[in-house]
């Protein structure tokens, strides 16, 4: 998920026109929290090709990494095994949907279905906003494992590899897969949505792709999938809490056992750019100074349903005005990133290591700032009708 700020640029204090870095990754003099390129006119709206996102995307860099430095991947084999596969669980002991679920062999399956639809009856339309974006979010799923594999030096070469990064993918995916598998079905059976409309914003999203801007290169996949599984962590969490808060115990079981998967999945990508500092502390953080300079895009953020082609930053501000994921919390995940991966006592950096070390550190505290914005627009905001909820208006 992410914020509808508008692009905000930041240069460095010491280095205002970055270059090419030493990892071979163009960095961006500036810093676009905004996650794609509105199209210029209602005419180019109209005239885009089918199967096309429905705004512009950037314009893409690839392969970006050295061939030197993707033998660092291939020579992580054995840690990536003894160190990353450990943190998946075994089918036999993940939760299933159906745990969550009434038995549709059950007598008593109707019954069941009608608690679900009067507790949903209590929770209000803005926060069934929220919920289905997020579901959105998880249900495109297959475009994820595709970027994952577009990573020089990690993919899955073949589509069965037995390599420890491919392994990682295809688990890593099949433990996600169930969470857009869960929320659907719950929204289905609450009974406050309109699904044919879910169901289309889920097949535009899939067909548009995502573009996160990672290269191919695995340095910047791996430190966006960290920010990314953190996000995504913090608002599974807060919908969690607020269904508790609406009296459905059964919802914030749902989206806080989704959390949970979540904060595993953290891990384990935070310990791979853990890894790659400690192998390559120069290249890692200016490949994360680079990340950030670029924009972290939400994976959804080409969401459309073929009405509304600012879905995502609709539904985003709505996420906002609720407290589920907000400005203060994209800075925060920086902030915890940077202590986490110790960025402010990294030593030895050349010159440019230097500048992108004191960018990273000094930049949390100008999200900062962001979010007293963006709480003072959302005082302003006017209504806004969804077709997730058969087109009932609420507040932006």
């Amino acid at each position: 998920m992410a914020l509808n700020l508008n692009a905000i640029t930041f240069q460095s204090p010491k280095n205002p026109s970055m270059g090419v870095s030493k990892t071979g990754v163009f960095r961006s003099p500036k810093f676009y929290v905004a996650s794609s390129m509105r199209p210029a006119s209602r005419e180019l709206e109209i005239e885009r090709k089918p199967f096309t996102p429905p705004k512009e995307v950037h314009v893409q860099v690839t392969h970006s990494l050295p061939p030197q430095k993707i033998e660092i991947f291939k020579s992580l084999e054995d840690w990536a095994e003894n160190n990353i596969l450990t943190l998946l669980k075994s089918v036999e002991k993940c939760w299933q949907p159906q745990d969550f679920l009434p038995d549709p062999c059950s007598d008593d399956f109707h019954d069941r279905v009608e608690e679900i639809r009067e507790r949903a009856r209590e929770i209000p339309d803005d926060y069934f906003v929220v919920l289905v974006g997020d579901m959105v979010t998880e249900e495109a799923l297959p475009t994820y494992q595709t970027m994952l594999n577009t990573l020089d030096g990690v993919r899955d070469e073949t589509g069965a590899s037995a390599t420890s990064w491919a392994r990682w993918t295809r688990a890593w995916t099949a433990e996600e897969n169930r969470h857009g598998d869960l929320l659907n079905k719950y929204l289905y059976l609450s009974g406050r949505v309109d699904m044919k409309q879910i169901e289309k914003t889920i097949q535009y999203l899939i067909g548009s792709g995502m573009d996160p801007r990672t290269e191919n290169n695995p340095y910047l996949g791996f430190i966006y999938t960290s920010f990314q599984e953190r996000a995504t962590f913090i608002s599974h969490g807060n919908t969690a809490r607020q269904a508790r808060e609406h009296g459905d115990f059964k919802l914030a079981q749902i989206c806080g056992s989704i959390a949970s998967d979540e904060k595993r999945h953290e891990t384990a990508y935070t310990k791979i750019v853990e890894k790659l500092f400690e192998i390559d502390p120069d290249g890692t953080v200016l490949a994360f100074a680079d990340m950030m300079r670029k924009k972290i895009s939400m994976p959804a953020h080409l969401m459309y349903d073929g009405r509304d082609f600012d879905l995502f930053e609709h539904y985003s501000t709505v996420a906002q005005r609720l407290g589920v994921y907000t400005a203060s919390d994209y800075a925060s995940i920086l902030e915890h990133l940077v202590n986490h991966w110790k960025v402010a006592d990294l030593t030895g950096l050349s010159s440019e290591g230097q500048t992108a070390q004191d960018y990273l550190c000094g930049l949390a505290p100008r999200f900062r700032k962001l979010e007293e914005r963006a709480q003072s627009r959302a005082k302003q905001a006017p209504k806004l009708s969804f077709s997730w909820i058969h087109d009932r208006e609420v507040q932006l």
